[in-house]
Protein backbone atom coordinates (compact mmCIF):
# COMPACT_ATOMS: atom_id res chain seq x y z
CA UNK A 1 0.00 0.00 0.00
CA UNK A 2 1.26 3.71 -1.14
CA UNK A 3 0.05 7.08 1.11
CA UNK A 4 0.35 9.90 -1.02
CA UNK A 5 0.23 13.47 1.04
CA UNK A 6 0.57 16.57 -0.95
CA UNK A 7 0.89 20.32 0.38
CA UNK A 8 2.04 23.25 -0.62
CA UNK A 9 -1.08 24.84 -2.43
CA UNK A 10 -2.72 27.89 -1.27
CA UNK A 11 -3.93 31.87 -2.82
CA UNK A 12 -1.88 33.70 -4.89
CA UNK A 13 -2.55 36.46 -7.46
CA UNK A 14 -1.95 36.18 -10.83
CA UNK A 15 1.85 35.88 -12.39
CA UNK A 16 2.81 34.95 -8.72
CA UNK A 17 4.46 31.08 -8.11
CA UNK A 18 3.57 28.02 -5.92
CA UNK A 19 5.59 25.05 -5.56
CA UNK A 20 3.65 21.94 -4.30
CA UNK A 21 5.38 18.56 -2.74
CA UNK A 22 4.15 14.87 -2.78
CA UNK A 23 5.88 12.49 -0.67
CA UNK A 24 5.16 9.07 -0.44
CA UNK A 25 5.44 6.12 1.99
CA UNK A 26 4.72 2.79 2.19
CA UNK A 27 6.69 1.04 -0.46
CA UNK A 28 9.54 3.12 -0.41
CA UNK A 29 12.08 0.92 -2.17
CA UNK A 30 9.51 0.97 -5.32
CA UNK A 31 10.15 3.42 -7.86
CA UNK A 32 7.13 4.41 -9.63
CA UNK A 33 5.70 6.64 -12.53
CA UNK A 34 4.50 10.14 -10.86
CA UNK A 35 2.59 12.66 -12.10
CA UNK A 36 0.07 15.95 -11.07
CA UNK A 37 -3.50 15.98 -12.14
CA UNK A 38 -6.04 18.91 -11.25
CA UNK A 39 -9.76 19.34 -10.51
CA UNK A 40 -11.46 22.78 -11.68
CA UNK A 41 -14.84 24.11 -10.55
CA UNK A 42 -17.18 22.36 -13.15
CA UNK A 43 -14.35 20.39 -14.62
CA UNK A 44 -13.64 17.13 -15.26
CA UNK A 45 -10.08 15.66 -14.21
CA UNK A 46 -7.39 17.09 -16.19
CA UNK A 47 -3.73 15.94 -16.93
CA UNK A 48 -1.15 18.33 -16.04
CA UNK A 49 2.08 16.67 -15.72
CA UNK A 50 4.22 13.42 -15.87
CA UNK A 51 7.10 11.76 -14.56
CA UNK A 52 7.78 8.37 -16.07
CA UNK A 53 10.04 6.08 -14.95
CA UNK A 54 13.44 6.85 -16.89
CA UNK A 55 12.15 9.46 -19.22
CA UNK A 56 11.90 13.15 -19.50
CA UNK A 57 8.65 14.92 -17.86
CA UNK A 58 5.67 15.41 -19.99
CA UNK A 59 2.90 18.30 -19.77
CA UNK A 60 -0.34 19.42 -20.73
CA UNK A 61 0.05 22.37 -23.39
CA UNK A 62 -1.76 24.99 -21.15
CA UNK A 63 1.23 24.72 -18.87
CA UNK A 64 4.46 23.90 -20.79
CA UNK A 65 7.11 26.32 -19.83
CA UNK A 66 5.37 27.40 -17.05
CA UNK A 67 4.94 24.28 -14.82
CA UNK A 68 8.02 21.96 -14.00
CA UNK A 69 7.84 18.61 -12.27
CA UNK A 70 10.59 16.84 -10.79
CA UNK A 71 11.57 14.03 -8.72
CA UNK A 72 13.52 14.44 -5.47
CA UNK A 73 16.65 12.32 -5.33
CA UNK A 74 15.51 9.61 -2.45
CA UNK A 75 12.63 9.11 -5.50
CA UNK A 76 9.63 9.03 -2.98
CA UNK A 77 9.11 13.10 -3.13
CA UNK A 78 8.16 14.80 -6.41
CA UNK A 79 7.61 18.79 -6.73
CA UNK A 80 5.52 20.76 -9.11
CA UNK A 81 6.96 24.48 -9.23
CA UNK A 82 4.24 26.27 -10.81
CA UNK A 83 5.26 29.92 -12.35
CA UNK A 84 3.47 32.58 -13.89
CA UNK A 85 0.27 31.49 -12.10
CA UNK A 86 -3.24 32.41 -13.92
CA UNK A 87 -6.79 32.21 -13.04
CA UNK A 88 -7.75 29.53 -14.98
CA UNK A 89 -4.84 27.39 -12.83
CA UNK A 90 -7.56 27.36 -10.24
CA UNK A 91 -7.94 23.65 -9.36
CA UNK A 92 -7.20 20.75 -6.20
CA UNK A 93 -4.15 19.42 -7.55
CA UNK A 94 -3.25 16.22 -6.86
CA UNK A 95 -0.64 13.67 -7.27
CA UNK A 96 -0.65 9.81 -8.86
CA UNK A 97 1.99 7.10 -8.51
CA UNK A 98 1.90 4.33 -10.97
CA UNK A 99 3.66 0.62 -11.03
CA UNK A 100 3.90 1.73 -14.85
CA UNK A 101 2.14 4.66 -16.10
CA UNK A 102 0.16 7.52 -15.00
CA UNK A 103 -2.39 5.97 -17.10
CA UNK A 104 -2.21 3.21 -15.56
CA UNK A 105 -4.21 2.63 -11.84
CA UNK A 106 -2.53 3.62 -9.21
CA UNK A 107 -2.47 5.58 -6.01
CA UNK A 108 -3.68 9.31 -4.96
CA UNK A 109 -3.24 11.84 -2.55
CA UNK A 110 -5.84 13.68 -0.80
CA UNK A 111 -5.34 17.13 -3.37
CA UNK A 112 -4.29 20.31 -2.33
CA UNK A 113 -6.51 23.58 -3.58
CA UNK A 114 -4.52 26.24 -5.85
CA UNK A 115 -6.18 29.26 -5.88
CA UNK A 116 -5.17 32.32 -8.69
CA UNK A 117 -7.13 35.19 -8.07
CA UNK A 118 -6.91 39.24 -7.52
Amino acid sequence: QVQLVESGGGTVQPGESLKLTCVASGSPTVIFARGWFRLAPGKSREFVAALPIGADPDYHESVEGRFTASRDKNENTIYHQMNHLQPEDTAVYFCKASYRNIWTPGYWGQGTQVTVST
